[in-house]
């Protein structure tokens, strides 16, 4: 039998999409200290999530210890898988991870945008953004948990009704329960409650038309310009472009549990009240 047409297993490329650890800096003890800052306060939220190590930013003449960096994400539980390299693939691939390709959604080549970009003090050390890393051999659980997450198939085997009003809309018409994730390759439309420990996830904007008390991550692919609009806002967590905000700074009176629209200024999380009337 040919191994070509093996009924056990196949080997293929394709792509798989993960988070985006972007490295910044060398100082691996900085490092260490706001990432467990950063996720301490939400410690469930990226774990067992895929992470490539994107070193492209470092300076031509920076380096920094891979095999430790991998060791400090598996810490938070998160799972390297690669090393994203344009120049420095000579001393990445000493790290022993396998060097992966990206492709960069916010249209400029990544160290120019960072350039560009006004960073807060809270991200200088260290960044996570949502991309796509490409492998020359994807295992079958890994394409199969990733093309679930595509498609939009929520975690819980209770499907909610999503109605699809074009390839760039999705619009879920029930409530969505803890544990139930929902993502949607362009803008999601929610007409039900999002309830704690639910999720929300959208490559555009995302619309709520009932409370929000899960999380809502708009913009996941790196769309800077994406927003969240909801009715009544009482959020676990709140995120766009990997630029997000827990229940750990509690919201202002104005906007707690108030329709609003959040979206970002100079990479910090904007929100702001919803006239309706």
């Amino acid at each position: 039998m040919s191994p070509k047409k093996s009924p056990f297993f196949e080997l293929r490329s394709g792509s798989v999409d993960t988070l985006m650890f972007v490295v910044k800096t060398t100082d691996l003890d900085a490092m260490r200290a706001e990432l467990t800052r950063r996720f301490e306060a939400t410690p469930e939220f990226f774990a067992n999530d895929v992470v490539a190590i994107d070193v492209r930013r470092l300076a031509d003449n920076e380096r920094v210890p891979l095999a430790d960096i991998a060791q400090l994400l598996d810490s938070v539980r998160m799972r390297p898988v690669g090393v994203v390299a344009n120049a420095e693939q000579q001393w990445a691939t000493e790290s022993g991870l396998p060097l992966l390709e990206a492709r960069d959604r916010r249209g400029a080549p990544a160290r120019q945008a960072d350039e560009d970009n006004t960073s807060s003090a809270a991200s200088t050390a260290s960044g996570t953004e949502a991309g796509a890393v490409t492998s020359t051999a994807t295992s079958t659980a890994s394409a199969t948990a990733s093309t679930a997450a595509a498609a939009g198939e929520p975690t819980s085997a209770a499907e909610p009704v999503r109605l699809a009003t074009s390839p760039q809309t999705m619009v879920v018409d029930k409530p969505l329960r803890s544990g139930q994730r929902i993502y949607a390759k362009g803008d999601l439309v929610v007409l039900g409650l999002v309830s704690y420990g639910a999720e929300v996830i959208a490559e555009g904007n995302i619309h709520i038309y009932a409370p929000l008390r899960g999380r809502a991550l708009a913009g996941v692919q790196g769309n800077h310009d994406a927003r969240i609009f909801c009715t009544c806002l009482e959020p676990e967590l709140i995120s766009i472009a990997g630029i997000y905000r827990t229940t750990e700074n509690p919201l202002p009176a104005d906007v707690l549990g108030k329709p609003v629209q959040i979206w970002l200024e100079d990479e910090k999380l904007m929100i702001e009240p919803l006239r309706l009337t």
